[in-house]
């Protein structure tokens, strides 16, 4: 396979922050975008490389795992080169350090702005502006450049003001109220933040299919796509049911928007081990049902049809949930699969890593260690491609790693330029004092 890239020569200025902009960078990286994030040692933006530039062991090893789940609870003394929760969006991509909010910093920006093709944020916004950096500016550098603004509501309307975190675009987006078990409240649903990454897909698309304009127009473009009507969109259903029929939505469980039945995540023998089970057609049932030994309450003739099967759908589940309760979920799944029925084991973070099927697929890559974080199994590009390899090239970028890239092969600086902003505090591989306290 070649090593060819299909972004090969494309270089990314890359603003973003979180998980829905860094997402949609990351995916431009895996597939070959010379992808460079500006990061301000001075300024410590939230939920981007860590929860904290501080975390004390003691506190980490109580906080939720997406929030802290270090290398062995210990987040050490740089916890942004480590945090799982946004490493992993950092992958093949390249980290620079300079304060922007300064001139000689801001100069530093749009030179690199200058000779790149994309320029990609989802600040709150007016950040760019108050650097100087509005849409103006930034094609004063480079007429031509791609810019891709993931703002949360949009850059006008009635929300322009308005900030916020994977749970407030949810809240926004409808998902709250229509996920969650059928008697739950909205506000007593687990936060997802599933929109993050939808939005970071969108996003990375919408990039490409700006690319190819300006390949064949020699025009860059403006994309804004808000991340709130990106999340909409996840809820087809509700939302076209809303406008045409009037009908507010709520949550249905795990039951199927596209009339499946029976429908559910069913918990199996030992602790939090559930098993997905779906009949997707009246032939899937009547394997169910032989599968089941034919029991009496599943053989009813009202059962062998959809409607029938929906009209009771409260007695089936209680019933397949009884049954499925005292046995092993590998071994129902494997053979309901055998017999023709739509089933799965619900897999934690920690099963998938040690699930045969993930194990021998190029789910996960091997990458070695750092003086951050051990050798370790990392998620893998889950796409690939016939005429290209895309894979993880480069390590998640530790902050500043390639300062020496940036200043030095991409502009030019000279050793003595270079020191000085090193002693300015431009460049650097820590965060400032201030930013952790001291």
């Amino acid at each position: 396979m070649s090593a060819y890239l299909p972004l090969e020569g494309v270089r990314v200025c890359d603003f973003a922050c979180v998980w829905a902009g860094q997402t949609a960078t990351m995916y431009l990286a895996d597939l070959g975008a010379d992808c460079i994030k500006v990061e301000n040692p001075y300024v410590w933006n939230p939920a981007t490389r860590a929860a904290a530039p501080v975390l004390p062991a003691p506190l980490a090893q109580i906080l939720p795992a997406w929030m802290a789940g270090h290398p062995g609870n210990d987040p050490g003394p740089r916890p942004w080169n480590n945090s799982p929760a946004f490493i992993h969006v950092i992958r093949n991509k390249r980290s620079f350090t300079v304060d922007s909010r300064r001139p000689e910093g801001l100069a530093i920006v749009k030179s690199l702005i200058a000779i790149s093709d994309v320029l990609a944020e989802n600040l709150a916004r007016g950040t760019l502006e108050k650097l100087g950096l509005d849409d103006d500016a930034i094609r004063a550098a480079r007429p031509d450049i791609v810019l891709l603004h993931l703002p949360a509501y949009g850059r006008t309307g009635a929300y322009v003001e308005g900030r916020g975190y994977g749970a407030h675009i949810d809240g926004v987006a409808g998902s709250t109220i229509l996920r969650g078990y059928r008697d739950s409240a909205p506000e007593t649903n687990i936060q997802t933040f599933a929109g993050d990454f939808f939005v970071g897909m969108h996003g990375a698309l919408a990039t490409l299919a700006a690319l190819r304009h300006r390949r064949r127009t020699g025009q860059g473009q403006t994309i804004e796509l808000a991340q709130a009507e990106c999340s909409a969109s996840m809820f087809p259903q509700a939302a076209l049911d809303a406008a045409w029929n009037g009908r507010v939505s709520g949550s249905i469980g795990n039951r199927s928007t596209e009339g499946f039945a029976p429908n559910g995540v069913f918990a199996a023998r030992g602790e939090e081990q559930w098993l997905a089970l779906s009949c997707r057609s009246d032939a899937e049932w009547s394997a169910l049902v032989d599968y089941l030994g034919r029991p009496g309450w599943a053989t009813s003739p009202e059962l062998a049809t959809v409607e029938g099967r929906r009209a009771a759908e409260d007695a089936i589940e209680e019933e397949l949930a009884a049954w499925i309760a005292p046995r092993d979920r590998e071994e129902l799944f494997r053979d309901l699969q055998e017999v023709g029925v739509t089933a799965g084991p619900v897999l934690s973070a920690k099963d998938v890593t040690e699930d045969p099927h993930a194990i021998q697929s190029p789910a996960f890559q091997r990458l070695e260690a750092t003086e951050d974080y051990p050798t370790t199994e990392f998620p893998a590009p889950s796409f690939t491609f016939s005429r290209s390899d895309v894979t993880i090239r480069t390590a998640p970028a530790l902050l500043g790693e390639h300062n020496d890239y940036v200043y030095r092969e991409l502009l030019g600086f000279s050793d003595e330029e270079y020191a000085k902003l090193e002693a300015d505090g431009h460049i650097t591989t820590t965060y400032a004092d201030e930013v952790l306290g001291r």
